[in-house]
């Protein structure tokens, strides 16, 4: 199966197909005579795989260690529980994040005329130095 092939039945784009190959998280493909890339089921397996990690937002690094982890048949699964928790702990933490700058701006509006006027507090509030 060719990259375009493969791109198409795992969801993941000929580009990242390639990239993730560059950050071996694919084994190189074997190439053809005209020098195509030739990916087998079990790369297609793969990609699969780091997709649905990428999809539940795992980072590059994590999905190493979670293919070292799927490849070891001698792991445990501790181990790869404590990977999920870490990073569904990161997660929670990164949403109250995001959930503080939903708030900061809409405060930041409430408070903007948005009129023709040039003043806006938000702008303002941008620009102000940082308080350590």
């Amino acid at each position: 199966m060719n990259i375009g092939q493969a791109a198409r039945a795992t969801g993941v784009s000929a580009k990242m197909i390639r990239w993730y190959e560059q950050q071996g998280l694919v084994p190189a493909a074997t190439r053809s005579e005209s020098n195509y890339r030739h990916y087998s089921e079990g790369d297609l397996h793969r990609l699969r795989f780091i997709r649905r990690a990428r999809d539940l937002g795992f980072s590059i690094k994590q999905i190493a260690e979670l293919l070292a982890l799927w490849n070891d048949r001698g792991r445990a699964s501790a181990d790869v529980k404590a990977l999920a928790l870490g990073h569904a702990a990161a997660l929670r933490q990164r949403i109250l994040e995001l959930e503080e700058m939903v708030q900061s701006l809409g405060h930041l509006a409430e408070h903007c005329q948005g009129d023709d006027r040039p003043e806006c507090p938000i702008l303002e509030r941008l620009a102000a130095p940082v308080v350590a």
